[in-house]
């Protein structure tokens, strides 16, 4: 029975928020951003490596606080890569100055959803911003954040 509870309280968790409106995988890697336009120009450039299957797409959320990360709000921002060649890259720009974490999932099938068995446990592949490391759930907040300042911040990331 405890399988059980890990499993739904997993895939609750590592999951990207439902609410997260995905743009169709058929155009190019566009993206969206709740943040409002800051005179900042602060970029994250993050690149996905060890990606097993060639098809589908990367999908990322970035959250830039501990409680939207841990459910409680909506990401800054979501955007996909298609996978080419077993990497995919993203770039994120005009954040503000400060404290993100990532939660990716690979989109095999591209269906936009995280797959998962009738256990409630992750199917697709997901990684975490710093490649923390979850443990009986995501990774926590403080594993995964990372600063952002002036300039180009690069996140490589593990997708396993």
């Amino acid at each position: 029975m405890q399988f059980l509870n890990f499993a739904a309280l997993s895939i609750a968790l590592i999951m990207l928020p439902t609410s997260v409106n995905w743009t169709a995988p058929a155009i190019a890697a566009e993206s969206q951003s709740a943040a409002t336009a800051t005179p900042e120009t602060n970029t994250v450039e993050v690149h996905f490596t060890g990606i097993q299957l060639p098809t589908g797409t990367v999908m990322l959320a970035l959250f830039d606080s501990e409680a939207a990360y841990s459910g409680d709000g909506a990401p800054v921002h979501t955007s996909f890569a298609p996978v080419q060649d077993g990497t995919a890259t993203l770039t994120i720009t005009g954040l503000a100055s400060g404290q993100y974490a990532i939660k990716a999932f690979h989109d095999v099938d591209g269906d936009g959803k995280m797959g998962a068995n009738p256990f409630g446990m992750p199917t697709e592949p997901f990684a975490f911003s710093n490649n923390a490391q979850g443990k009986m759930g995501p990774a926590v907040w403080a594993d995964a954040k990372f600063d952002v300042a002036a300039g180009t911040t690069v996140q490589t990331i593990t997708i396993q």
